[in-house]
C-alpha cells in the first residue's frame, strides 16, 4: 500500500491556509476542493486541533480560526508564482487603473517574501508576458469603477451612477444597488437594482461617466449574481439555422456562442449551425453579413427579410 502521508500533510497545510483566507469555511467546501470525503476533512481538522491550532466549529455553519491566530508568511512554489505573473498582467490591462494600482501594491508585498533565486526567475518572465486589449474597457472619467463597485457590493451600499445610454447617448443619474460584476464578450458589466427603473439592469463599464459610493443601504436582499444571469438567458428566443462553408465556420468559434449557438453538423462539405437567438432583428443579421458571402440562411424567413433590408440600406448609402 502506498504511503499517503506526504499527500495528507500537504492537504492539512492547505486547509489551514484556507481557514486563514475566509471568516467561515464549510466542510463540504474543503471536501470539494481536495476531492475527498467529509470524513477525511473531519479527521484532518481534528489533527490540526491536536497540533494546537485554535479552531472552533458550529454545526451547519462551518469552521473558523480563533480571532488573532495567524501563521507567518508562507513560501510559494514556482508554479504559483507563474500564476501571479499572469494575474498581474491581466490586472494591468483588463481592470480599471484604481484596482490595478491596488493589485500592483499587493504584488510588491508578495514578491518580497520570495527566495532570491525565485525573484530572478520572476524577473526573467515578467518582461516576456504581454496582454493586449482591442478597446478601452473603462471611461477616462471613471478610473475607479471596479473598486467602487466592489466596495458597494461588500458593504451593501448604493452607488450613484452617471451612465450614457447606448440608444440616445443621453447621460442619466441613477441610484443602483450593485449585485455583481462579470466579464463577457470582451467587456466588463455589472448587474444591479436600478431605483430609476425599479428593476434589475445590466450596465457596461465603458459607458459609465462617473461613479461613487453613497451612504444609503440596500433596500432589497438580492440573490446571487448567477440567478439573474440565468433569467436573462431564458428570454424569448428564435430558432435560426444557417449553412456555412467549412473553411469559414472554424473562424466563428468565439463569436457564435454570443448569438445563442446550440449545435452544428456537417452536410456535404458545409457546416449547418443552429442557434436560439435573442436578437434576430439587429445583432444576428449584422453579424451574419460579416461572412454572408460564404453562408446561406435556412430559417427563419424573417431573418432573410431583415438581412435583405440591411443590404438595401447599405446599397442606398453607396449610391
Amino acid at each position: 500500500m502506498l504511503d499517503e502521508s506526504p499527500k495528507r500533510f500537504d492537504r492539512i497545510v492547505a486547509i489551514l491556509i484556507q481557514l486563514q483566507s475566509k471568516k467561515i469555511v464549510k466542510a463540504q467546501e474543503l471536501a470539494d476542493r481536495f476531492d475527498c470525503s467529509l470524513r477525511t476533512i473531519y479527521r484532518d481538522i481534528r489533527t490540526l486541533e491536536a497540533s494546537g491550532v485554535p479552531i472552533y466549529s458550529e454545526a451547519g455553519v462551518g469552521y473558523a480560526l480563533m480571532e488573532g491566530y495567524r501563521l507567518p508568511p508562507v513560501m510559494f512554489t514556482r508554479e504559483e508564482v507563474s500564476s501571479f505573473i499572469a494575474a498581474e498582467k491581466l490586472m494591468q490591462k483588463f481592470t480599471d487603473p484604481s484596482l490595478g494600482s491596488h493589485y500592483a501594491s499587493a504584488m510588491y508585498k508578495l514578491k518580497s517574501v520570495l527566495r532570491s533565486t525565485d525573484k530572478d526567475w520572476v524577473s526573467n518572465i515578467e518582461s516576456r508576458v504581454v496582454m493586449q486589449t482591442a478597446e478601452p474597457m473603462f471611461n477616462d472619467n471613471s478610473p475607479n469603477t471596479l473598486a467602487v463597485l466592489f466596495e458597494g457590493i461588500a458593504e451593501k451600499k448604493q452607488i450613484l451612477l452617471s451612465y450614457k445610454t447606448y440608444e440616445t447617448d443621453a447621460i442619466t443619474q441613477r441610484n443602483i444597488e450593485p449585485v455583481g460584476v462579470f466579464h463577457d464578450n470582451n467587456n466588463w458589466y455589472f448587474l444591479g437594482y436600478c431605483h430609476l427603473r425599479q428593476d434589475y439592469r445590466q450596465f457596461r463599464t465603458d459607458r459609465i461617466q462617473g461613479i461613487r459610493k453613497t451612504d444609503y443601504d440596500f433596500t432589497i436582499e438580492h440573490d446571487a449574481l448567477e440567478t439573474y444571469l440565468t433569467k436573462t438567458e431564458t428570454c424569448p428566443t428564435t430558432k435560426v439555422r444557417i449553412l456555412i462553408d467549412k473553411k469559414i465556420a472554424r473562424y466563428l468559434s468565439t463569436e457564435k456562442k454570443y448569438h445563442g449557438f446550440v449545435s452544428e453538423k456537417e452536410i456535404d462539405g458545409k457546416i449547418e449551425m443552429t442557434f436560439m437567438c435573442r436578437d434576430i432583428d439587429s445583432g444576428f443579421p449584422r453579424w451574419f453579413l460579416m461572412f454572408g458571402d460564404h453562408a446561406t440562411i435556412l430559417e427563419p424567413e424573417s431573418l432573410k427579410t431583415r438581412t435583405l433590408e440591411l443590404l438595401e440600406i447599405n446599397r442606398q448609402r453607396l449610391l
